[in-house]
């Protein structure tokens, strides 16, 4: 849930359900208080009753006067007995009201004398019209804070009489319901303090617990501690965002790993491969300082030797320097437009006499026009062309070795292919030669050595080319690379 939308809920529920229950509760105290009325002589349920005393007095009043009218109707000389007032009166007295009967000018009867000398004289005349009860006067004393209802009668000797009811004006259950409201007031208050509470807590509190203990996986290198799916508002958006970046950190640490690895490979790689022509220089070397070179033929064949050493010690320190390049994507380009018959007849040219003397034949055929042009760096393709004519003769197993190189037409490409007739490359390993580091020899060895890096250079080349490299090969047979560059093509207006 969006934090907007919590806290309207949070602001609807602070109003609506104090509210709700506040009723519920005046409803249900106001039931059970009713109940009781009976208790104060009250037969009918009447919410006013619970809320003014006055109205609780008048109900009160008319009750027993309705009750006095009747006993009168049965027995016009009841009022004279002051047994029977006395019974009326014990059952008021309780309520915080007494009875009072006047005759003429005259107490007859009071259930207590006290409060009946303090308010006799300001009671009201004899009036006909309040004999019945339904018109019963009712007045209220502010100074005294007493509440009067009167009902006039006739005495059997003809005497005016009046019967009152007077009642001190306090809340009877009113005070009860006051009471109880202010205790239910507290306890629905602080069901809605838990109820907001529990609901925040949950929604927005724990999920940020959560998260700040996610944060400290991460702190302490955890990248596994994944938290929980959450689909809406901005605690989810938080979640999806802790996760995103977790992947990512997950990503780059496992890359930095994984190049750790790898430079210490290289490191290892480009140590052994180093390390056996530098044991071939000394070895010759020495041979020279202690006279075993006694001829010049055995002189010349050393110094070829030494040199041919020495050139193996270069093309890896230039692998090297390349794959660092690679690495930090900083290989330098310069592209020109280039004649592909012109070029690869040069290459072919200059990679022919090496060849020649390791006894592997060359076989070239151009498929394209003469007037082809290409968009290429030349010393980069010539890298390229080089590296894979050296990874093929490093595992030419044939006594009379062969590689083709062809130059076909693809319509808007050109695609180069160059053949090899060596001991072929596995299928299981086909799809991985082109990794960095990648090596088809599970044993390293001085007539096959080499650092691992130089398919994937070979790739990286290509694509910076804007184009795209792959191999077929089958074991024992051969490999054969395929690589395709886009032909230039002039604007035309």
């Amino acid at each position: 849930m969006k934090f907007k939308t919590r806290l309207l809920v949070t602001f609807l529920t602070i109003i609506l359900l104090p509210l709700a229950l506040a009723i519920t509760a005046f409803l249900g105290i106001g039931t059970y208080l009713s109940r009781q009325q009976e208790e104060y002589g009250f037969r009918n349920s009447d919410y006013n009753v619970l809320i003014d005393p006055t109205q609780a007095s008048r109900v009160m009043s008319d009750e027993i006067f309705y009750e006095v009218k009747g006993k009168l109707d049965e027995n016009p000389s009841l009022l004279e007995d002051i047994g029977v007032l006395s019974a009326i009166n014990d059952k008021i007295s309780g309520k915080s009201s007494y009875i009072l009967v006047r005759k003429n000018d005259e107490l007859y009867y009071t259930g207590n004398q006290l409060a009946s000398a303090q308010i006799f004289d300001k009671l009201p005349e004899f009036d006909e019209e309040n004999i019945n009860p339904e018109m019963a006067q009712s007045i209220y004393y502010d100074d005294m804070n007493k509440f009067v209802r009167q009902m006039d009668f006739y005495f059997m000797d003809g005497s005016e009489g009046s019967f009152f009811v007077i009642t001190k004006a306090n809340p009877i259950v009113s005070r009860e319901l006051f009471v109880d409201m202010a205790i239910s007031i507290m306890v629905i208050l602080i069901i809605t303090s838990i109820f907001l509470t529990k609901w925040i807590s949950k929604g927005v509190f724990e999920p940020i617990n959560q998260l700040n203990i996610a944060m400290q996986n991460i702190a302490e290198g955890n990248l596994e501690y994944m938290l929980p799916d959450k689909n809406d508002g901005e605690i989810g958006d938080l979640y999806r965002n802790y996760e995103d970046m977790r992947l990512r950190l997950k990503e780059s640490t496992d890359e930095k790993i994984l190049a750790e690895k790898q430079n210490k490979e290289l490191v290892s790689n480009i140590s052994h491969d180093l390390k056996t022509p530098i044991t071939a220089i000394k070895g010759y070397v020495e041979g020279i300082m202690d006279g075993v070179a006694d001829t010049p033929e055995k002189m010349d064949k050393y110094i070829k030797t030494i040199y041919n050493k020495a050139n193996d010690m270069d093309r890896l320190i230039n692998e090297l320097t390349v794959y660092s390049g690679i690495d930090s994507n900083r290989i330098p380009y310069h592209f020109h437009r280039i004649n592909v018959a012109e070029y690869f007849g040069d290459c072919i040219e200059e990679v022919g006499l090496d060849l020649e003397s390791k006894n592997i034949e060359l076989n070239y055929s151009n498929l394209v026009s003469q007037d082809t042009v290409i968009i290429a760096d030349p010393e980069q393709l010539k890298r390229v062309i080089n590296n894979i004519i050296s990874n093929s003769v490093k595992y030419m197993d044939k006594q009379q070795g062969e590689i083709d190189i062809r130059i076909l037409d693809e319509i808007d490409s050109i695609r180069v292919e160059i053949e090899d007739n060596g001991k072929g490359i596995a299928a299981r390993d086909l799809p991985n030669i082109f990794e960095r580091f990648f090596r088809t020899d599970a044993s390293r060895n001085s007539a096959q050595g080499g650092s691992g890096i130089g398919l994937s250079i070979v790739k990286k080349i290509v694509e910076d080319h804007g184009g795209y490299i792959w191999a077929t090969s089958k074991e024992g047979e051969g490999t054969c690379m395929h690589f395709v560059i886009r032909k230039y093509q002039e604007m035309q207006d």
